[in-house]
């Protein structure tokens, strides 16, 4: 089989800037393919932009939404992936014939679309579709899933997933510098952002408290160990509307430990190779083997109604 090496990569887009992004996605990839990567991955609606996306009227956002794999975009994805031999995975606002619109994400080669992952838990917009059916499909011999963001905080998604025969799970986000009730939480001053070459350490600071990088070491590497499984997780970094992230673009082991992770405040990518055998000793996967679905499946099974909260859709 194989040895896949994966590029993660964390770049500021542009909201609304599908020209300027897809721009800064065609140098990533340029880049990538010089150091002999075989798959890049970028974030959650890297193509179009996300925050900007509540602001919007159904008829702007519709207006913004493609098809997928006919659209423009994808289009361009699939004549990136052909001139620089690679599987590119990325995000983009998706709408279908019957007019309905989604937050997606999309894996392409040169021979055009691999696989389409519609959000499962989308809040960005209330003119947003839900998804409803988990991804997984083969890239170099490994099985791959794909979970957009708040998909991947519902730990039955990324069990799901695994259990569908996942090796490795693309999380594609945006996220970290908002307000939620955990301690500490909270956005990241702007002005920061515009001063990081004359002060990185004060942004730096920020970035990986409890605001940032050390909210997502609580939760993401688990995600990992407990399946025994690879997870590339990608991030913006830069001002996302009006809000500032902090990137963090990494690419986690079987045992939830870190290969490779984007550490500048600014546009970076980081490579790491792929090797299945890991997967064989993760603890992840004996737990696994050792579950006993008759003790809960009723009480995992369960009906109730789902709400989702999200606090920061609009600044106080």
């Amino acid at each position: 089989m194989q040895i896949p090496r994966i590029a993660a990569v964390q770049f500021e887009h542009r909201s609304g800037d599908k020209n300027y992004n897809l721009a800064a996605m065609k140098a990533f990839a340029e880049n990538a393919a010089a150091q002999g990567a075989d798959i890049i991955v970028f974030h959650e609606c890297c193509i179009s932009g996300y925050g900007f996306a509540r602001h919007l009227k159904r008829d702007e956002l519709f207006a913004i939404a493609e098809f997928v794999p006919d659209g423009e975009s994808c289009r361009t994805l699939r004549d990136m992936a052909e001139k620089h031999q690679l599987v590119i995975c990325a995000g983009l606002f998706e709408r279908d014939k019957d007019e309905r619109i989604y937050n997606s994400y999309v894996c392409v080669d040169k021979n055009g679309l691999l696989a389409r992952h519609r959000k499962l838990h989308p809040f960005i917009s209330p003119y947003l579709t839900a998804g409803n059916t988990y991804t997984v499909f083969e890239l170099f011999g490994l099985r791959c899933g794909i979970l957009i963001c708040y998909d991947n905080n519902i730990v039955e998604n990324v069990r799901a997933t695994a259990l569908l025969g996942a090796d490795l799970i693309f999380m594609p986000h945006v996220t970290m510098c908002t307000p939620s009730k955990r301690p500490g939480a909270g956005y990241v001053d702007p002005a920061l952002w515009k001063n990081r070459k004359r002060d990185p350490e004060t942004l730096r600071r920020e970035f990986d408290g409890p605001k940032g990088r050390e909210w997502l070491l609580r939760w993401l590497p688990s995600r990992a160990h407990d399946n025994g499984v690879y997870v590339v997780f990608t991030n913006p970094v830069g001002m996302d509307d009006d809000q500032l992230k902090n990137g963090c673009s990494m690419i986690l082991d079987p045992f939830g430990g870190i290969m490779a992770e984007c550490r500048k405040p600014d546009n970076d990518m980081v490579i790491a190779a792929i090797d299945p055998s890991l997967q064989k000793e993760a603890g992840g996967r004996r737990y696994r083997n050792a579950r006993r679905p008759e003790l809960y499946r009723d009480i995992i099974g369960k009906s109730h109604r789902s709400v989702q909260k999200v606090a920061w859709l609009k600044k106080s």
